[in-house]
């Protein structure tokens, strides 16, 4: 059992002062950096073979699919096994997936010539499937880690390095990209296991007591009941769902750099670090200012505003303006984010940790993916810059039907929760 912490109000250092928090932060810090890398490298990579805004999008549905498939499993699963077990797990299967990458990559091995990308898009299948246990069991070990009273400071923290992490790996893949895939995959195992170290440090959680015994499907479909039935959660979800199924434009950004800006991987490497940049800027700023008064209307405005900073991206030619429309797109973002981590968080019974985590996976991990697919197809159609505009258009759309339809959303206020 954590040691409740004095309630010190204001001080948004709060979640740091808990050690093994900062240990798992710096997991999460170092697989971030893995994950991103990885999937500049990948879009690069297929794109450099194909030149095709389709192929882009080919990425995100092969992980997309086999990511849904496993998620409420895998719920199940972190509300049954050790979560610290589960991520040890799954990051020793994910260095498998990595060697098998950087394995495709080696000219000498002619893997690519002889059978073009497919083995690609087969290993990040695999890799949908170990980010779906991922998925599942951070969020529910953090609960265990921190006292309830600090979720949401920790879940602001949490998303800072998040998205530090994310400005890291990017931009560091990019320049090494510069050099050759197979030095840009040797050094993303090493983040992958720099992340296993750090987890090592933590010491297991008892599962929290379940009070009867369910079978499979019983297990799953408490999971999914709970979220449906909870207006809060549910419009939150669909909010950021539809949000980033239509908004998202870092998917087409391999093109986008190469066709519309016409730069290479080092400056794509830093286009897909921009929202990161924007989203650590917020991220001090509700540090201090934490959006939780009015945090409904907050949710709506931030993700109106992502939307209208996703149509100036799509409108620019310039380079510089481009970066700085999409760091404006991470900032707004990272206020859902900590707003609907909060309710999350909050609202869920710690031993349905997991499959509501796992619905919330399918909700929002899913549809950076699905909406990459969704872009690449659009571009396909419209062409690259329509498409990107009209997922803003789209973005804006759905703020206004959903403030409509989810009155008890619009008007939440999480004032009293520090």
């Amino acid at each position: 059992m954590n040691k409740a912490i004095p309630n010190t109000k204001h001080d948004p250092y709060t979640a740091l002062r808990v050690r093994e928090f900062v240990l798992f932060i710096s997991t999460r810090f170092f697989l971030t950096i893995a994950i991103q890398m990885q999937g500049v490298i990948v879009g690069w990579q297929i794109y450099k073979y194909t030149k095709d805004e389709l192929a882009l999008g080919m990425i995100g549905l092969a992980e997309a699919i086999p990511f849904i498939v496993v998620s409420l499993f895998s719920g199940h699963v972190a509300d049954n096994v050790s979560r610290k077990r589960i991520i040890l797990v799954s990051s020793f299967f994910l260095i498998l997936s990595t060697f098998s990458l950087l394995y495709i990559s080696i000219d000498s091995y002619d893997v690519i010539k002889n059978y073009g990308t497919s083995p690609i898009y087969f290993i990040i299948g695999c890799i949908g499937v170990i980010r779906g246990f991922f998925s599942a069991s951070f969020s529910s070990f953090m609960s265990q880690i921190v006292p309830r009273e600090l979720y949401a400071n920790s879940a602001t923290w949490n998303s800072t390095v998040w998205h530090i992490a994310s400005i890291i790996g990017p931009a560091a893949a990019g320049f090494i990209c510069a050099i050759s895939f197979e030095v840009a995959y040797e050094v993303n195992i090493v983040f992958i296991s720099l992340s296993i170290f750090s987890l090592l440090f933590i010491a297991s959680k008892p599962l929290p007591r379940r009070e009867k015994k369910e079978s499979l499907r019983q297990s799953l479909s408490v999971g999914i009941n709970f979220v449906f039935k909870n207006q809060l959660i549910l419009g939150a979800l669909s909010l950021d769902l539809f949000a980033v199924l239509f908004g998202g434009a870092v998917a087409m950004l391999p093109a986008y750099a190469d066709k519309v800006l016409h730069v290479g991987s080092v400056e794509l490497g830093f286009l897909r670090a921009a929202p990161a940049l924007g989203a650590v800027i917020m991220a001090i700023i509700i540090a201090y200012k934490p959006p939780t008064h009015n945090a409904g209307r907050n949710l709506f405005i931030s993700i109106g505003a992502f939307g209208f900073a996703t149509i100036l991206f799509g409108i620019s030619t310039n380079y510089y303006l481009s970066l700085f429309f999409l760091m404006l797109t991470g900032a707004f973002d990272n206020v859902s984010v900590v707003i609907r981590h909060t309710i999350l968080q909050l609202s869920t019974p710690d031993d349905m940790r997991g499959r509501v985590s796992a619905v919330n996976s399918i909700f929002i991990g899913s549809s950076n993916e699905i909406g990459g697919f969704e872009s690449g197809v659009a571009a396909r159609v419209m062409g690259l810059k329509p498409s990107v505009v009209f997922g803003g258009i789209m973005t804006i759309i759905i703020v206004g039907a959903t403030a409509k339809i989810a009155p008890k959303l619009r008007s939440l206020n999480l004032k009293n929760i520090y």
